[in-house]
C-alpha cells in the first residue's frame, strides 16, 4: 500500500510509530522511498527495508524517532556494504559517528557507565536505550 498521499506527504496511517513521533523530512524520506522500491521490486518486505536503508543514510534513531544526521552517510557497515548481506546492523545508531557525539547521544538517553564504553558498546547501548523508549512509547 503507497505510503504517500495524491499531495505527495505521508500517509499517517501507514508510518511506522517511530516515524509518526519524527520530522515531517523523515516522513517524506521514508514514504517516498517505500512507494518508488514497492513499484520497482512489488515486495513490501524488500520496500520496507530500502525505505528505512534509505532514512538510515539522512536520519538516525534517538530514543523512539528519527533525527537529522549532520551529515549524511552509511550508518553502519552493513549500510556501506549495501544490498543484503550478512552485516548487522547498528539499528538506526549511527554506529559511523564520532564517538563523542555517540557519547551525546548516550547522555540525552541517561545511559548509565556511557564515560568508560568503547565506541562499539556505546553503540550496543544506544541500540538498547532506542528499543527502551520505543517500548514505552507504544505503551
Amino acid at each position: 500500500m503507497p505510503k504517500t498521499n495524491a499531495d505527495g506527504s505521508a500517509k499517517q496511517s501507514e508510518l511506522p510509530g517511530t516515524l509518526k513521533r519524527s520530522s515531517q523530512k523523515a516522513q517524506r524520506t521514508y514514504a517516498h522511498t517505500y512507494d518508488a522500491a514497492l513499484e520497482q521490486y512489488d515486495d513490501e518486505e524488500r520496500a520496507q527495508r530500502t525505505a528505512f536503508a534509505s532514512l538510515k543514510h539522512t536520519h538516525e534513531k534517538v530514543g523512539d524517532h528519527w533525527e537529522a544526521k549532520d551529515e549524511p552517510g552509511p550508518s553502519d557497515a552493513s549500510a556501506e556494504q549495501g544490498g543484503l548481506n550478512d552485516l548487522p546492523s547498528a539499528g538506526g545508531v549511527d554506529a559511523n559517528a564520532t564517538k563523542a557525539h555517540l557519547l551525546d547521544l548516550a547522555k540525552r538517553l541517561d545511559v548509565k557507565g556511557r564515560s568508560r564504553m568503547t565506541k562499539a558498546e556505546l553503540v550496543e547501548a544506544l541500540q538498547k536505550a532506542n528499543e527502551r523508549a520505543t517500548r514505552r512509547a507504544t505503551g
